[in-house]
């Protein structure tokens, strides 16, 4: 089991991923919005793991109680 500390920067390096597919999200989707229909699909998928990684990081920075 990694320790308290190994969790915050695991959480840190996570939420860190997910705004920068965050990022990635919206750049694609405002492409799309100008004319590249095309980046659609990377819009949605760059959402989709930005909130995977957003569960990841909000999971390592929970409290354990065990």
């Amino acid at each position: 089991m990694a320790g308290a500390g190994q969790r915050r920067v695991q959480g840190a390096f996570f939420l860190l991923l997910a705004v920068f597919f965050a990022g990635i999200a919206a750049a694609g989707g405002a492409a799309a919005r100008d004319g590249e229909p095309g980046l659609w699909v990377v819009a949605v998928a760059a959402a989709a793991i930005a909130f995977w990684f957003l569960g990841v990081a909000a999971k390592a920075f929970r409290v354990s109680r065990g």
